[in-house]
């Protein structure tokens, strides 16, 4: 039988997984409006980026009264304070899916760029790193987390990409600027998913082994 400490972590654990489905949903819906065009997907996204927004409070509000009240020790506590982390960087990811909506809405109606497989490939990259992530917390699974932490350099790569060929297209096309610019922003909108992502999976790690590994979580 589980103690009352244990039910209130599994408890959190199924709160932190609900509002990490919530900006999953997000961000795909967010891409999927980018690349089909899609400003009424767009729009879902930014109507119902509340709905991660609150999650948020709700569970940094369980989380705080859990530490107050059980003064946890060990894995315990390090699971409420990984928590804590995820549920922030959710919450940022939800943002992002927000504003890659918001330049999607702005380039529904106008012709498409060239280049768009390398924003593309960037797209899947930080949708399966996010997943990733999530499965890693799901799992308490360090080596999933480590995947995504691997995965961060590629998408940065991609990202650059996107840059230098949309700034060299600016040059030749003056005309396209404006429309170049949205997806530069939507691209590095993408790359601070992948970030995020990443931080996730560092959560993920401190929590399994104790250790903080920010900035470098695939040398642990």
């Amino acid at each position: 039988m589980q103690t009352h400490l244990e039910q209130e972590i599994s408890s959190l654990r199924m709160k932190v997984l609900e509002m990490a489905a919530y900006a999953e949903k997000a961000l795909d819906k967010s891409l999927r409006a980018l690349t089909e065009r899609n400003s009424e997907l767009a729009q879902e996204v930014i109507d119902k980026d509340y709905e991660i927004n609150q999650l948020e409070c709700e569970i940094d509000e369980f989380a705080l009264r859990l530490l107050a009240l059980a003064q946890p020790v060990a894995r315990d506590l390090r699971f409420i304070v990984g928590c804590m982390r995820i549920i922030v960087n959710l919450e940022r990811i939800g943002d992002e899916a927000v504003n890659i909506s918001e330049r999607s809405m702005l380039l529904a109606h106008r012709p498409p760029l060239p280049f768009s497989k390398p924003l593309e490939q960037l797209s899947q990259v930080c949708l399966e790193m996010l997943r990733t992530a999530i499965k890693a917390f799901k799992d308490d699974d360090s080596e999933l987390a480590d995947q995504v932490c691997t995965a961060d350099e590629q998408a940065n790569e991609l990202d650059m990409t996107v840059l230098r060929n949309l700034i060299d297209y600016m040059v030749q096309q003056s005309p396209a600027v404006e429309r170049s610019v949205h997806s530069i922003l939507a691209s590095r909108s993408l790359e601070r998913v992948g970030d995020l992502s990443t931080n996730i999976a560092e959560c993920v790690i401190f929590i399994v082994h104790g250790v903080d590994v920010k900035h470098r979580c695939h040398r642990f």
